[in-house]
């Protein structure tokens, strides 16, 4: 990519319809259950919607901003996060849908930092929505 920039894309076939996943990735509720640890829920500020102003707290590390740049309910949504860009892209299909995840981040040393994150936390979206 331009500028260095790495394009880390993870695929998942759900047994969900695109209603229900889209429901986890922009829940604050449902999001605690799955998405990142670190983060400190309540003082978040996770209103997806279009160009939504975006807030990312965790205790003990500067606040991460971002802003929603697309949105498309329940088929996109892609928003920025300390100048990361986190694309949800879901697709119906007999089975349910599929996920394709992409996250562009700086650099190499970077994109190899938080794969297994990445992965882990698909695996936890997946359980959680298997119940």
């Amino acid at each position: 990519m331009p500028g260095g920039r790495v394009a880390l894309r993870f695929e998942r076939r759900l047994a969900h319809p695109r209603e229900k996943v889209w429901r986890a990735l922009t829940e604050t509720a449902q999001l605690r259950v799955w998405f990142v640890e670190v983060l400190d829920y309540d003082r978040c500020r996770l209103d997806f919607a279009p160009g939504a102003e975006l807030a990312f707290v965790a205790d003990g590390m500067p606040t991460g901003h971002g802003t929603v740049t697309a949105y498309d309910p329940p088929a996109l949504l892609e928003y920025t996060w300390a100048g990361e860009v986190l694309r949800w892209e879901l697709a119906s299909d007999r089975e349910g849908c599929r996920l394709t995840f992409t996250n562009v981040v700086d650099d190499p040393d970077t994109a190899a930092a938080v794969t297994t994150g990445w992965q882990t936390g698909l695996d936890r979206l997946s359980s959680h929505l298997d119940g």
